[in-house]
């Protein structure tokens, strides 16, 4: 499943290729630190969004500048391996960058898709995407299904 796993170079160029076939791209971004239900059923929502899903994960010291320096529980490539094995996923790469601008700048996404926690004015990169002609989502969050919340759940009982 590691040949999922791909440098941005080689995501710009599979996308343009696939692109040129006339797929439609959804990219999708996060942590995905400790998978659960509710990571599950929305990366499969996002791939039914359009034909390829291309997500992009955060590196570990993204994920410390935005979840704290416990997390991530864990380590990168763990994370991309563990996410290239779901079917949903059709290609990932890790970005290092606070947010993944750069990155939906380069694959030029057809479909730009976020939790429902995210307002869609503040997803980064939907004005990009939809400057483009391109479409900005935003998958319901299911309630309960929280990666931190589950640590937090964690730490409780080992107390």
């Amino acid at each position: 499943m590691q040949r999922k796993i791909k440098t941005k170079e080689e995501l710009k160029r599979i996308v343009l290729r696939l692109k040129k076939q006339g797929q439609k791209v959804v990219f999708t971004n996060g942590c995905f630190d400790i998978l659960h239900y509710g990571h599950i059923k929305y990366l499969q929502d996002a791939k039914g969004l359009a034909d390829v899903l291309v997500l992009g994960l955060n590196s570990d010291s993204s994920v410390r500048k935005i979840k704290g320096l416990a997390r991530p529980i864990n380590k990168q490539l763990d994370r991309a391996r563990v996410l290239s094995a779901l079917s949903c996923v059709d290609y990932l790469t890790i970005f290092f960058e606070d947010t993944p601008l750069k990155l939906i700048r380069l694959i030029q996404p057809d479909v730009l898709v976020k939790g429902g926690d995210w307002q869609a004015e503040k997803i980064v990169g939907a004005d990009f995407v939809k400057s483009r002609g391109g479409k900005v989502r935003a998958i319901p969050y299911i309630k309960g299904y929280s990666t931190t919340q589950q640590i937090k759940k964690i730490r409780e009982l080992s107390v």
